[in-house]
This record gives C-alpha cells, structure tokens and sequence, in this order.
C-alpha cells in the first residue's frame, strides 16, 4: 500500500532514507485504543447514536465509522517504510513478492479464524467453539511470535513455531458448523473479518504501489484511481465490483484501496525523497491534502455517506481526518518531541498485532469457562461506557506487560 508524489523518474531507493517517524506508532496506537473502546461499547445499550456505527440505509457516519479506516490509513503509512527496509535487507523482488504473500495468508487465517469461530456447531466438533478459538489463535500466536535471533535455542524456536502451524492447520480441519441447509459445513471464506480485510487490500495496494515505487507520483495517480473507482462503483456506473468475491478481485469497491494509499501518500510527504524538506513545505503539504480530501468529500455527498455501503464520501471524510490527525502528531511527536502523554497507547502502537488479538481472547476464554458476568450487568448507558474505559485500560496495560515480557506477534 503506498502514494508516491513529485519529481518524475525519481527512486525513493536514491536518497537516503528517513528515519522512522514516531508520529505513526502513536497514532496507530491511538487508533487501537479507540478501536478496543468502540467494540465493547458495541454491546451497551441506551447510548446517544453517535456511539455506534451508522446503519447501512442512513446517511451519516460516527466516529466509530473512522476507526477501520484510520486502520488502513495507517497500512499504507507504514508501507513505504517497511518495503524500504527490507529491499536494503535483501534488493530480491521475489523475497519481497513471498513476504507480501505470507503477511497476506496470515491475516486472511486470522480473520477467518475470528469469523468462524462463533458459528462452529460443538456436536461436530471435538472441542467447543470457543475452546476451538483459544486453540487456534494461540496456534497462530506461536508462529507468529517475534523469538529474536537467539541461536542458543534456535531449535526449541523452530519447534514452536512448527508446533503452532500444526495446531492452526489441525483446528481448521476439524471446524464444522451447520449450513443452512442443515448439514456440515467447512470454514467460511465469504466474509474475512477486519483482519482479512486489510489481508486483502494490502495485497491488493502492494500489486500497484511494488512496481511502481520508484514514481513519485504514482501513489497519488493511483490514489485518485481508485477514489474514481469507488466513485464510479457508487454512482452504479460500475457494477461488477460489488458481485465479485475478495480473493477474486481484492480491490473491492475502491474504497478500502484508496484509503490505504491515501497512507502511503501521506508517508511520502512527510518521509520520501522529494524537493519539499523543509518542515513548513511538509506541513503545508499534509494539511492541503487533508483539506482537499475533505473537500472532495464535500463534492461527492450526492453518492451517499456510509462505512457499510463503503461510499466515497465516507473514505474521503475519514482520509481528510486522518491526514490532518496526523500532520498534528507529526508536529507534535516529532518536531516538539512531546510523546509522554501518549504512554498508555504506546504498547499498542508497537505491538500491535498482540493489542488486537487480546480482546478475542479474553471473550474466548469467558465464553470457555462459562463467565458470563458482563451480559447482564454494567451493560447500560453510561455505566457500561465507564466499564468499557476501564476494560480498554486493562486491555493496554496487559499489551505493555506482554511487550515487556518480548511478546510480539509480527506478519
């Protein structure tokens, strides 16, 4: 997923390369901070609406609309970065092409993981959904995990992660559940949860932005491509978007696509190898870019305003949000070098993978053990909403333990 910007023929590769920035993992940890919140506020009743998402036949988005795509904005902020990094690493396309597929495969796994495991049917199965769900995320866990590069007990880490690829294939063939029809039914593959989602369209943007990383303005010219798409595909003019399965055409609608480009845009504002350096010309150009996202919005109101329907009003408002949240960070973590504040969401924006999975695990395992406390009580109004803050906390403090202990999951 990456936006390239000026200066035809110019390679990112040619000049030297900047840094990291620690505006990203704040605001992708500040994104999995609202994220966590906004899903176990999902189940509070007696909330004004503008806590929860916006149904599909209304016109209108929340905040909690913004949340999914800030996730995708932060992809593609991330790209340029990582694909960087690691042709340094190693300059083999093919290398890069096998990392590309493996980090798509693992978060398709994941997601259909998480889709699937509330519809599995315990009487086909030998052990119960949820348990079904602990077995097979800690399976993805061990393989995933980061063990660092300790040859000292090199084999006992292979061995863990063999062992752990072994439990998530063995838990996927034993999943049933029961069709509609009535009878057994595999692992659905029509719907791949959020993580899957992004499985996709990361692969989706890494088809057009690899080959092209080397344009500066390519990200922005598929950018507009695919907002023209989304618009197109919204206005019905396009239609054959919406008939086709992920795993057929992963570009979707557009939508998703161009919100993760807008990210790479973004990066390369504010980090690629162009003219505009200094910090007033980076400023200026992520707040334009944010304005005019918000304006082109503005613009396309007509095709709707909707996360479900995907519309582009909605990628477009939620980019120009994005882009400006983070030209405020970036002027806030980087140039003043003021980040203690942000030292609850810090864990969970550098160990990411880890902060999103402990929430399902916690539900698995209550479900698993029969706890069932929270359906019926602190579920209402503002009560419930002081109880998911305090759930939220929990969640972040145990991400920062398990940082510590070198507990990070990375794709």
């Amino acid at each position: 997923m990456t936006t390239t910007a000026p200066a035809p023929s110019v390679a990112l590769s040619e000049r030297p390369a900047a840094s990291r920035l620690v505006s990203i993992d704040i605001f992708r940890g500040l994104t999995m901070t609202v994220m966590i919140f906004v899903n176990e506020l999902s189940g509070i009743k007696g909330l004004p609406w503008w806590n929860y998402h916006m149904k599909a036949d209304v016109d209108a988005m929340t905040y909690v609309d913004m949340v999914f795509p800030f996730f995708l904005f932060i992809v593609g902020l991330s790209i340029p970065l990582a694909i960087r990094h690691r042709l340094k690493r190693n300059p083999s396309l093919f290398a890069l092409w096998m990392h590309v597929a493996l980090r798509t495969a693992s978060l398709m796994t994941l997601g259909l993981i998480l889709t699937n495991a509330d519809d599995g049917d315990a009487s086909r199965m030998i052990v119960s959904p949820a348990v079904w769900a602990i077995l097979a995320l800690t399976g993805a866990a061990l393989f995933l995990n980061d063990y660092g590069e300790s040859s000292r007990h090199a084999t006992l880490l292979s061995g863990l992660r063999i062992f752990g690829l072994v439990l998530v294939v063995a838990m996927f063939a034993i999943f049933r559940h029961t069709a509609i029809a009535g009878h057994a039914s595999w692992i659905d593959i029509s719907y791949p949860e959020i993580l899957g989602l992004i499985g996709y369209t990361y692969f989706a943007v890494a088809i057009l932005y690899i080959p092209t990383r080397r344009w500066l303005w390519a990200p922005l010219a598929w950018f507009v491509a695919m907002m023209a798409f989304n618009s197109l595909s919204a206005a019905r003019w396009i239609t054959f978007a919406g008939r086709l399965p992920y795993y057929v055409w992963p570009f979707s609608n557009g939508a998703m696509a161009g919100i993760t480009l807008a990210g790479i845009v973004t990066s390369v504002i504010f980090l690629g190898a162009h003219r505009w350096q200094s910090v007033g010309q980076k400023t200026f150009l992520g707040l334009s870019f944010g304005v005019l996202s918000l304006i082109a919005g503005w613009f396309l109101t007509q095709l709707g305003i909707s996360k479900i329907r995907a519309t582009p009003t909605w990628s477009l408002y939620s980019i120009g949000a994005a882009v400006l949240l983070f030209t405020a960070l970036y002027w806030i973590c980087d140039l003043k070098k003021k980040t203690g504040w942000a030292f609850f969401a810090r864990p969970a924006g550098s160990n990411t993978l880890t902060t999103y999975l402990l929430p399902d695990f916690w539900y698995y395992i209550l479900t698993a053990t029969g706890i069932r406390y929270f359906d019926t009580h602190f579920n209402y109004a503002w009560p419930g909403a002081v109880r998911c803050a305090l759930f939220t906390a929990f969640i972040l403090g145990t991400a920062g333990l398990l940082t510590h202990w070198r507990v990070r999951l990375r794709l």
